[in-house]
């Protein structure tokens, strides 16, 4: 049965329709933002998406931040992990390098990102979501779809209703806002879920889909880059109504077997289910330099402060890493990738750091490095690592080190215990 009012995100109160079509304010507290659409308590596939993720965890945190346009970021070289939406009305956007940004923004106050606290803000996210169903398919550490079918009876409410509840208490017991899409499939919940940022409810019906699609332009599509868009438009197809003009079988015929997947998400048709079982397969920190570095015990330095930040998302995420990767970027942006396995999955940053740094030495040869990175895989569960053995004697002394480390730091912050060869130089890090 469809709607016949709309229903108060603030509230969660129905307002029916009137003599005059459906109501702008809540007739029971007044506010604007309603939600109304023939299909919503008909639509079950959600996308959620929180806003300016990194950024308002910041000013959450710091409210002097509030009123201000905030850059998540760092360093002259590196670029822009997120910005809020204050800093992008200046033309600041994600990826964007630092130099360019400070230059559009000469204001913005600039905060280094604190993985590990959004990691654990982002699983507190996560264990909201999981309340509602458990078909959560995680995109990221901010975003992720979900399938609320069936879950009336549970929640005592439609999806829909079930949604916007669920958006207003993560407003109210975290601190951050979402937004939410609300379709039949992945693909137009996660489009929905764009189209009203910031604190959005947007919903995206059967019905509509097509029509609602085929003005856009083709590189809304999930999985067509500014390479493919561009290819596509040299063969003349420039929105997505040029796509639905042609029968599946042409496309095929014309671009091959991605012309199949491109003529069903045109129409609207996406049959990919929400699958929990999607997981991480790396956990990994990288930085750029603001000047390019040759000296090996520099490059050991930062080496080390990235092992701390992968040690700690590991840690946040309860999960451990059975292999090390290290990335390095010379001056003239040429990438080198080594790797090895370890011996088992650990978290420690000193066994992190150990391996990057056996990897590092090999690659001592006078080359000047832009950036270097430093990244975990082979991920299990955190009960798998660092068990040792009898010959690692030094395991439980490593282990308690680390755990005492960990313990002041969460209490005093990141600066209060700097490891010694870390300490060159570490005053400089933390402004």
């Amino acid at each position: 049965m469809s709607p016949t009012g709309a229903l108060c995100r603030d509230c969660l109160q129905e307002t029916k329709a009137g003599a005059h079509g459906l109501p702008n304010r809540c007739g029971h507290c007044g506010s604007p933002r309603l939600v109304s659409h023939p299909e919503r308590d008909q639509l079950s596939i959600a996308h959620i998406d929180c806003d300016a993720f990194y950024a308002a965890v910041e000013k959450r945190d710091d409210p002097t931040l509030r009123d201000h346009p905030v850059i998540i970021g760092g360093g002259q070289r590196g670029v822009v992990s997120t910005c809020c939406y204050i800093a992008r009305t200046y033309g600041v956007r994600s990826a964007m390098p630092m130099f360019k940004a400070r230059a559009l923004c000469p204001t913005a106050k600039i905060v280094k990102p604190d993985m590990a606290k959004y990691a654990t803000v982002g699983r507190q996210v996560r264990t909201l979501m999981f309340e509602l169903t458990p078909l959560v398919e995680p995109i990221s550490i901010d975003e992720a779809f979900l399938d609320l079918s069936g879950t009336e009876r549970l929640h005592h409410a439609s999806p829909a209703v079930t949604l916007a509840a669920m958006a207003a208490r993560i407003e109210r017991e975290l601190g951050i806002t979402v937004s939410v899409g609300l379709s039949y499939c992945k693909f137009l919940a996660k489009i929905a879920s764009d189209l009203d940022k910031p604190r959005g409810f947007s919903i995206i019906g059967k019905a509509e889909a097509k029509a609602f699609l085929s003005d856009k332009p083709v590189g809304l599509i999930w999985g067509v880059g500014k390479v493919a868009q561009e290819r596509l438009q040299r063969d003349g197809f420039s929105t997505i109504g040029d796509l639905q003009a042609f029968s599946e079988a042409d496309l095929i015929r014309k671009l091959g077997t991605e012309g199949q997947r491109l003529w069903r998400l045109a129409n609207g048709i996406d049959v990919r289910r929400v699958s929990p079982e999607r997981d991480t397969k790396s956990v990994s920190a990288e930085t750029t330099f603001d000047t390019d570095i040759a000296d090996a015990g520099e490059l050991e330095r930062r080496l080390l402060l990235l092992s701390e930040k992968v040690s700690a998302r590991l840690k946040a995420a309860s999960l451990s890493g059975g292999n090390v990767t290290l990335k390095l970027k010379t001056r003239d942006f040429k990438q080198r990738t080594r790797a090895r396995s370890l011996s088992e999955p650990t978290q420690l940053a000193g066994r992190i750091f150990e391996a990057g740094r056996e990897l590092l030495a090999r690659e001592i040869d006078g080359t000047q490095f832009r950036l270097i990175g430093i990244g975990v895989g082979d991920l299990a569960d955190a009960d798998q690592a660092d068990r040792g053995d009898l010959v690692d004697t030094g395991l439980a002394r490593e282990k308690a080190k680390e755990a005492a480390i960990d313990s002041l730091r969460a209490k005093f912050g990141r600066g209060a215990i700097v490891r010694g060869l870390a300490f060159r130089g570490s005053s400089a890090d933390k402004k």
